[in-house]
């Protein structure tokens, strides 16, 4: 791919790690983000099977993301009286995760890896502040006209979709709207760092919960005078009418989202996180939902990570960025010459893992944020269940009568299984 031009679009995780990768086929990258710079804050994200295969083959990024961990060393479920049920740790073993994973780092630290990996690389630049407005393509290259003036317009021979579950990328490929080809899972999050230490400088998370699906997921920060905030709702299928308002709320801005957040979650009981979070200057939130495109690229255009694949709430989504971006990095390398089996090899040798990842154990995600009592019972019960049989190596993982129950997460929880070729950049 030398002296070809690749346009990336979009720079959250999974465009700096297609950066990273792609960069190793000689190729001329440009990575496009529409916001001005990388967003900062967030949530935990995690890494897991193929994810870990693929880290494990760069030695220093594997290092610079275990040094930059999530100060985290547990999760505490509490009870309506604030009274710890259980605590959730990880296992120590990367091929045996548990709910928490060895690989736990929150998503600015990981995309800022991710950049400084690919930034300083001859053949990598990026622009900020700056979005696809229109794309043509014929089958030697697309010409792309963009919105903000940043760049003037330019023909590439492959531009990546890594714009994200709602990608305007996508949109403009496959002449869609944004949301065609999502499915949403009733459910959503909202995401903030507050400046308070609320768990006094403790490095287990806290986990509150209370019907009808609500949940807020306190979590230690790199800061200690700071913690980060995970508010989460899940609703009934015929509820729609709470996530049209959360949608509205999502596009209202800041403001509008802290009252949506205010009023779903009075009477939750904690109230110190909900005046922490109306008080912080850094919230953004995102829907539950799934992508599951027709195709993975039309002509010399690619879908990439959430683009293509979102996994929504079952915890893969960032392994399956990870591993998208060495598969199809590989097989263009192995194709120079080929774009179009490239990229049909890229699809077929991701389509399986995408299936799996993309799994929907039983009662997900409304599980974690139950409706009712009776079910808020029950999940703390499936907690203990998976936890401790997590922790326990001995019966791993079939040894004790419920060990089904964990096979149902046994895609995100056990070791890499789907045979991720050998690829040999220079």
């Amino acid at each position: 791919m030398a002296d070809k031009k690749i346009l990336i679009v979009g720079a959250s995780v999974a465009g700096p790690m297609a950066a990273f990768w792609l960069a190793k086929t000689g190729a001329d990258i440009t990575v496009v983000e529409r916001h001005e710079a990388m967003r900062d804050g967030g949530q935990n994200v995690d890494i897991r099977t193929s994810g870990v295969t693929v880290v494990q083959k760069v030695p220093e990024m594997e290092a610079r993301i275990r040094a930059a961990a999530a100060p985290l060393e547990g999760m505490s479920v509490l009870s309506s009286k604030g009274q710890s049920i259980l605590t959730i740790k990880s296992t120590g073993d990367p091929k045996q995760q548990s709910l928490m994973s060895e690989y736990e780092i929150f998503r600015d630290d990981l995309s800022k890896i991710l950049f400084d990996f690919a930034k300083d690389l001859l053949n990598v630049r990026y622009v900020f502040g700056e979005q696809a407005k229109s794309m043509t393509q014929d089958e030697k290259g697309v010409d792309v006209e963009f919105l903000n003036g940043h760049l003037p317009q330019s023909r590439y021979d492959l531009v990546v979709a890594a714009d994200g579950a709602t990608s305007r990328t996508r949109a403009l490929a496959f002449d869609c709207k944004v949301r065609d080809h999502m499915s949403s899972m009733n459910a959503w999050a909202a995401y903030s760092t507050i400046k308070k230490d609320l768990l006094n400088t403790s490095k287990t998370g806290q986990l509150t919960t209370s019907t009808p699906g609500r949940g807020i997921i306190l979590l230690p920060d790199h800061d200690s005078k700071q913690n980060r905030v995970l508010l989460m709702g899940s609703h009934g299928s015929d509820e729609t009418s709470i996530m049209h308002l959360f949608r509205q709320a999502v596009k209202g801005g800041d403001r509008a989202l802290k009252d949506f957040l205010g009023d779903f979650f009075h009477g939750h009981g904690r109230d110190d996180i909900l005046t922490a979070v109306e008080q912080s200057n850094k919230l953004y939130a995102s829907e539950a939902a799934q992508v599951k495109a027709p195709s993975l690229y039309k002509g010399r255009i690619v879908l990439f990570g959430d683009a293509g694949y979102a996994a929504g709430p079952v915890g893969t989504g960032t392994s399956l960025a990870i591993t998208g971006a060495y598969v199809l990095a590989g097989e263009i390398n192995s194709h120079p010459d080929d774009l179009s089996t490239a990229l049909q090899n890229y699809s077929e040798r991701m389509r399986p893992i995408i299936q799996d990842m993309q799994q929907i154990p039983p009662g997900f995600p409304g599980i974690m944020t139950p409706q009712t009592a009776w079910g808020l019972s029950v999940r703390n019960a499936v907690l203990r269940i998976i936890s401790y049989m997590m922790l326990a190596s001995e019966y791993w993982p079939v040894a004790a009568p419920l060990g089904w129950l964990v096979g149902l997460y046994a895609s995100a929880f056990g070791k890499d299984k789907y045979s991720i070729p050998y690829y040999a950049f220079e």
